[in-house]
């Protein structure tokens, strides 16, 4: 069995503080690779205020992907944060109780730095240290009484697991729609239909605005208009797909979001959009490529990146989901833990959109 040093040393402190040690599965991170093992339980005497989740289930974000496959995190680490699950212990001055279903999101801004009071709560330091521990790919995890103040939602008993467990990911659509200030009678255009894509789109037209969509695999494009697409095109040959899209728009989108992890839709964003229109980045490459600088200069371009969201984000994510304004059944396949690994090859071979993980 591995287990990362610090768990040793948790083991012998509780053993220390007479706590009797209680084991839970986790899937941790090993060599590029998803290990599944035995973790000591969070306990929540340990770290005060706070909730102990027993988690039902975990979407499998691309996010995770990217840590395990660029080797950003350390061995041992236990990853998910797509969190959907059950209060089992609570020490805390909310109104949450045991036996409460729950969402969350995973990390909580201090509201009160240069950051927060710019509206970039996901770039506030105190953000980027806060999480759940350890990872939603474990039976249990703590959450602080930050989160359950700010961060953790009851779910509405007629919406299944899978469907509260797009909370966060949804609300880091909403973020990036609010961000990009789409005004009325505006086209926005999707430029990738992966999950995040298809999310991405259902939150523009929540807003009440028209949105396009464009992949190179066929069966996310024709699945699209089910989400309130306006049309959507096949990627096959850029100059027809251009040609099309300018029928639709006359000059270009007059917002474009890029949800494709690829350089070449970088070129293809560019191409797509008007003069002076906004193109929204919500994803990462693998290289450094990016716009070029007379593009964004002459053409008036405005390039914004967005990241992730805020606790009102995540409380209109939890409001579009409940009202039946976002679709999310049908978006997921459901795994058990211990098929991680296929979940996420799965993944990365397009022969899912979107894993859900069952604990």
């Amino acid at each position: 069995m591995y287990l990362k040093q610090k768990y040793k040393l948790n083991i012998f402190k509780y053993v220390l503080l007479g706590y009797n040690i209680v084991y839970m599965k986790a899937a941790i991170l090993k060599n590029g690779r998803i290990e599944i093992t035995e973790l000591p339980k969070p306990i929540l005497d340990e770290y005060g205020e706070g909730a102990i989740i027993k988690v039902l289930g975990c979407g499998l974000c691309g996010s995770d992907i990217v840590k395990l496959r660029t080797g950003s995190v350390m061995d041992g680490t236990v990853l998910g944060h797509e969190v959907v699950g059950e209060i089992v212990e609570i020490n805390s001055g909310t109104s949450f109780s045991i036996g409460d279903k729950v969402a969350l999101g995973h990390h909580v801004p201090c509201f009160n730095c240069q950051y927060c009071w710019g509206g970039n709560y996901s770039m506030c330091r105190h953000f980027k240290k806060t999480n759940i521990k350890p990872g939603g790919f474990a039976e249990y995890i703590f959450v602080s009484e930050e989160h359950l103040n700010n961060t953790v939602f009851n779910v509405n008993l007629r919406l299944s697991d899978i469907e509260a467990s797009f909370l966060e990911p949804l609300g880091c659509c909403i973020r990036a729609v609010k961000r990009a200030k789409i005004l009325d009678n505006y086209k926005c255009l999707v430029v990738g239909l992966g999950s995040i894509g298809i999310l991405m789109g259902e939150a523009i037209h929540a807003f009440g605005n028209k949105v396009y969509g464009c992949d190179l695999i066929k069966e996310r494009v024709f699945a699209s208009e089910e989400f309130g697409f306006e049309k959507s095109f096949l990627l096959d040959n850029e100059d027809e797909v251009l040609n099309k899209m300018k029928q639709e728009t006359k000059v270009g989108f007059d917002t474009v979001f890029l949800t494709a992890g690829s350089a070449s839709a970088i070129d293809f964003a560019v191409k797509a959009a008007r003069d002076g229109a906004t193109i929204v980045v919500f994803s990462s490459i693998k290289n450094e490529n990016g716009f070029k600088n007379n593009d964004i200069y002459y053409r008036e371009l405005n390039i914004m990146g967005s990241y992730s969201p805020s606790p009102v984000d995540l409380e209109d994510s939890m409001l579009l989901i409940e009202e039946g304004r976002v679709k999310v059944a049908g978006l997921s396949v459901v795994y058990g833990i211990d098929e991680l690994n296929q979940a996420i090859s799965d993944t990365i071979s397009n022969k899912i959109m979107k894993a859900y993980i069952r604990l």
